[in-house]
């Protein structure tokens, strides 16, 4: 085997590692909801080495939570309903279609959930506003705060264990 050979298999190989590891975070990452960071102290316990799927995610608006709020709001998010799963989708995205149907299950068998679905496209001042960078993006709204978020499809039973505290805590 020449030296240009021998090259090209390590090239290989380190490519294939690379995209290996990739596709392992992104299936761990990928559908998972996450804490949002609510103010300060959550930020200050986010910095202290947990790893980055552990830590709270942050919010363009997190620093002012009334702008959030009033995002929100325009969305058509009412604060008196106890648990609101907001779902960013866009016209061509199949995953969409999959979130749909698991968050249009858990409302219906959980009383004090409501769903609603953004056109990503259509609500552009909202998709910076809350930072969503991909669709779909689950926003776990309680009253007017994001609570929690996951880009990508969650699992049923992963957001039926996430709303469960929330409706407690309502009631």
């Amino acid at each position: 085997m020449g030296s240009s050979a021998v090259t090209g298999l390590v090239v290989a190989a380190a490519v294939l590692a690379m995209a290996t590891v990739f596709g392992l975070w992104h299936n761990r990452r990928d559908g998972r909801l996450r804490p949002v960071a609510d103010g300060p102290a959550d930020l200050a316990l986010a910095r202290e080495g947990l790893p980055s799927d552990d830590r709270p995610a942050t919010l363009a608006a997190d620093d002012d939570h009334a702008a959030a709020s009033q995002t929100l709001r325009a969305l058509g998010v009412d604060p008196a309903t106890p648990v609101t799963l907001v779902q960013f989708s866009s016209a061509f995205c199949a995953p969409c279609r999959v979130t749909r149907r698991v968050l249009a299950d858990v409302s219906s068998l959980v009383e004090g959930v409501t769903h609603l679905e953004v056109d990503a496209e259509s609500h552009l001042d909202a998709v910076r506003a809350l930072d969503i960078w991909r669709t779909p993006t689950t926003l776990i709204v309680a009253g007017d705060r994001i609570v929690q978020r996951a880009s990508g499809v969650p699992a049923k039973a992963q957001v039926l264990a996430a709303v469960a505290p929330l409706l407690d805590r309502a009631a």
